[in-house]
Parts: structure tokens; sequence; C-alpha cells
């Protein structure tokens, strides 16, 4: 994948989470700059997600640690380097942890 398949890849998924977001009941706040998407949440802790495109991964910094998702061609999804688990699963995963709710990520 190149560097513009990249970016855009990337931007489409930072807008999926902002509308997952905007569409819960939770009160999570997330703001986007220079591509960096930060939710805040009600106890004021964060989930900081960003691109890093030298590597083409994803990276998540959460209270649960910091994540590197990268692009797997055969099941089309962003997963855990480490354990394969698929980026909004894990992200919906580490905002329900952090609003003490269910909170549904969105997804492919």
């Amino acid at each position: 994948m190149d560097e513009s398949e990249f970016n855009q890849r990337v931007d489409d998924i930072l807008e999926q989470i902002e509308d997952a977001i905007e569409n819960t009941d939770a009160d999570i706040d997330y703001e986007t700059a220079g591509g960096i998407l930060t939710l805040s949440f009600e106890d004021d802790s964060k989930i900081i997600i960003n691109r890093q495109t030298p590597v083409r991964q994803i990276w998540v910094a959460a209270r649960q640690g910091g994540f590197h998702f990268v692009y797997n061609e055969n099941t089309d999804q962003w997963q855990l380097e480490s354990s394969e688990q698929e980026l909004f699963t894990a992200l919906s995963q580490y905002c329900s942890e952090q609003a003490g709710e269910p909170i549904e990520v969105g997804g492919p």
C-alpha cells in the first residue's frame, strides 16, 4: 500500500470512529488535529489514535497500554500486530472499559 492509499484508509477509519462516538449516549468527547484522534472520557482518561506513516501502522494509546495495528490484506482488516485482534473490536473494548459502559466503535 502506498502512502496516499494508507492515508486515505486511516482518514476513513478516523471518520468511522468519530461517527460511532457521536452516535453513542456515552459522555465521550473527541478531537482530531493533525491526523490524531483523541477520545476524552468523563474520568479524564484518553484514548489517542494516530497514524504512523513510515511503517504503515495505526497506533493506539489507551489506559490498557500502547498498541500497533497493521493492515492484513488477506482479511482486509487492521489487526493488532501481536494477536491479530481487529482494530474496531479492540477500540470497542478499550472505550467500554474507560467509559464504564458498553461502547461499539464502528467497523467495516
